[in-house]
C-alpha cells in the first residue's frame, strides 16, 4: 500500500471546456424555454379563473384523432402523450449524452450525482407515503413529488438574474437526468395500463429497426419520422405509455462522433447532437408550455389552497418537494462526498449545495404528468395539482433567498470562468489552470472519439 494517501477528487470543480461549452448549450436553450413555460403556467391559472374558464375546458377536452387506431384523444391527453414525447426524447438524448461522454460517463463520476438524485427521489416518495398513510389518504401519488423540473428551475434563475457557475448549474442538469429517468421507469412499470402484447412487439420491431439504422449510419428524417411516429402510436395503443417511446428512441441515437477511421466519413456532429439540436428548442418552446397551458388550469380558491395543507395527498406532494428533495438530495450528496474520494470545491460551501436542492424541488412538468396518471379523477387531480403548484413556488422561494445571499460570490466566479483577455474565444482560466491537460484548450475533445 502506498505511504502517500490518495488525492480527493474535487466536487463541484471548474468542467473541462468541451463539457462545459455543451451544458452552456443546453441550459441556455432551456431557460428561455422555462420563462415561456412560467409564462404559460401562468396564463393557464388565469384563464382557468377567469369567466372564460368554460371556453378553456372545451378547448382542453375536445377530441380529435383517428378513432379506428385507439387514437381519439383530448387536446390534454394530445399535449401530455404526444408533444411531452418529444420532450423525453431530447431527455433520452440528454442521458445518452451523460453517459457516453458527459459526467456519467465513468463509474467515479457518476456515483456522486447518481446517489444525490437516487435519494432526492426515494425521499420525496416516501415522505408522502408517510403523510399519506398517517392520514389515511392514497398512496397512488407516490412517485408525484420525485421529479425535479430543469426549465422551471432554469427560468427562476433568470428571473432572479442569479449567476451560478458552470459546475453548479452542469450538477443541476445531472440531477434532472437522472430524475427523467428514474420518472420514465416509474411511468412504464407503474402506470401502465391493460397491455396489448400484439401493439407492443410491434413497437420493440420497430426499435429493433430504428436501432439497426443508427448502427449502419442511415441517414435522413425521412427514415426515421415516420418510424418514430409508428413506434410511438404502437406503444400508446400498447398499454404503455407513450412518452417511453421518446426515452427508448433517444437512447438508441448515437452520440459519439465518427472520427473517420474504420472508412466511415468523420462527423462535425453526432446523429444525437442534430436532433437534440433540432428539437430541443420545439420541446422547450412549444411541447411542455403546451402541456403545462392545459395541464395548470386549476380552479384556485381559499377552499382549494385549504385542502392542500389539510388533505394528506396533495400535502405530502407539498411535503415531498419542499422538505424531501431538499433532505434528499443534499444528505445523499454530503454522504457520497463523506465516503469517497471526494472533496468540495474550496470556492463554494455546503450552503451552495443546500440551496441547489431546495431549487431542485420544482417540480412542475412531470410531477403534474405523473399526478394525472395517479389520479385521473379530476375531482381528486385538481387538489394534487395545486399542491404540484404550491410546492414549486414555495421552492422557488426559499431557494431564491438561499442564492440571493451568494450571488455576490457566483457573479465573481462566473466572471473568472468568462474572462477572455486575449479574446480567442477560450477563457483565460482554461489556460493558465496548471495541471488539467484536460480541461485546456488543447485537450482532445471526447466527443470526437
Amino acid at each position: 500500500m502506498s505511504p502517500f494517501p490518495r488525492e480527493r477528487s474535487p466536487f463541484l470543480a471548474l468542467l473541462p471546456w468541451s463539457e462545459r461549452t455543451a451544458v452552456a448549450r443546453a441550459l441556455r436553450t432551456e431557460t428561455v424555454g422555462g420563462l415561456v413555460l412560467l409564462a404559460a403556467a401562468v396564463l393557464a391559472l388565469i384563464w382557468a379563473n377567469s369567466p372564460w374558464s368554460q371556453a378553456y375546458e372545451a378547448i382542453r377536452d375536445f377530441h380529435f384523432g383517428v378513432p379506428a387506431l385507439g387514437l381519439d384523444l383530448s387536446v390534454g391527453h394530445w399535449t401530455s402523450d404526444g408533444l411531452l414525447t418529444v420532450f423525453f426524447l431530447v431527455a433520452g438524448i440528454e442521458l445518452k449524452r451523460e453517459l457516453v461522454v458527459g459526467e456519467l460517463r465513468t463509474a467515479a463520476a457518476a456515483a456522486l450525482p447518481v446517489i444525490a438524485a437516487v435519494c432526492g427521489m426515494a425521499v420525496p416518495a416516501a415522505l408522502y407515503a408517510i403523510t399519506a398513510g398517517i392520514g389515511g389518504g392514497s398512496l397512488s401519488g407516490w412517485a408525484v413529488p420525485m421529479a425535479t423540473d430543469i426549465a422551471f428551475a432554469l427560468a427562476v434563475l433568470a428571473v432572479l438574474n442569479t449567476h451560478l457557475p458552470s459546475s453548479l448549474r452542469a450538477f443541476l442538469l445531472t440531477l434532472a437526468v437522472v430524475d427523467d429517468l428514474g420518472a420514465i421507469l416509474i411511468i412504464a412499470v407503474f402506470f401502465t395500463t391493460d397491455l396489448n402484447l400484439v401493439a407492443l412487439g410491434g413497437a420493440f420491431a420497430g426499435l429493433a429497426v430504428f436501432y439497426f439504422l443508427q448502427r449502419l449510419r442511415v441517414r435522413g428524417w425521412w427514415w426515421y419520422v415516420p418510424l418514430g411516429v409508428m413506434i410511438w402510436a404502437l406503444m400508446f395503443v400498447g398499454g404503455v405509455h407513450a412518452t417511453v417511446a421518446g426515452v427508448a428512441m433517444g437512447l438508441i441515437l448515437r452520440t459519439r462522433r465518427d472520427d473517420g477511421t474504420q472508412g466511415r466519413a468523420r462527423e462535425n456532429a453526432s446523429p444525437g447532437e442534430r436532433t437534440e439540436h433540432l428539437l430541443r428548442p420545439l420541446s422547450a418552446g412549444i411541447a411542455v408550455p403546451l402541456f403545462a397551458l392545459f395541464a395548470a388550469g386549476v380552479s384556485v380558491s381559499l377552499t382549494g389552497l385549504g385542502a392542500v395543507f389539510s388533505q394528506s395527498e396533495p400535502l405530502g406532494v407539498v411535503l415531498g418537494l419542499v422538505v424531501g428533495k431538499t433532505v434528499g438530495i443534499f444528505a445523499g450528496t454530503y454522504l457520497a462526498a463523506r465516503f469517497t474520494r471526494a472533496r468540495l470545491n474550496p470556492d463554494l460551501a455546503w450552503a451552495d449545495v443546500l440551496a441547489l436542492a431546495v431549487l431542485a424541488g420544482i417540480g412542475f412538468t412531470v410531477a403534474l404528468l405523473i399526478g394525472e396518471l395517479a389520479f385521473p379523477d379530476p375531482a381528486t387531480a385538481a387538489p394534487v395539482k395545486t399542491a404540484v403548484l404550491t410546492g414549486s413556488l414555495l421552492a422557488a422561494a426559499f431557494a431564491a433567498v438561499l442564492l440571493r445571499r451568494r450571488n455576490v460570490l457566483y457573479r465573481r466566479l462566473c466572471q473568472e470562468e468568462d474572462r477572455d483577455e486575449d479574446a480567442d474565444g477560450i477563457p483565460d482560466i482554461y489556460q493558465r489552470a496548471p495541471g488539467t491537460p484536460a480541461s485546456g484548450p488543447t485537450a482532445p475533445d471526447r466527443t470526437d472519439t
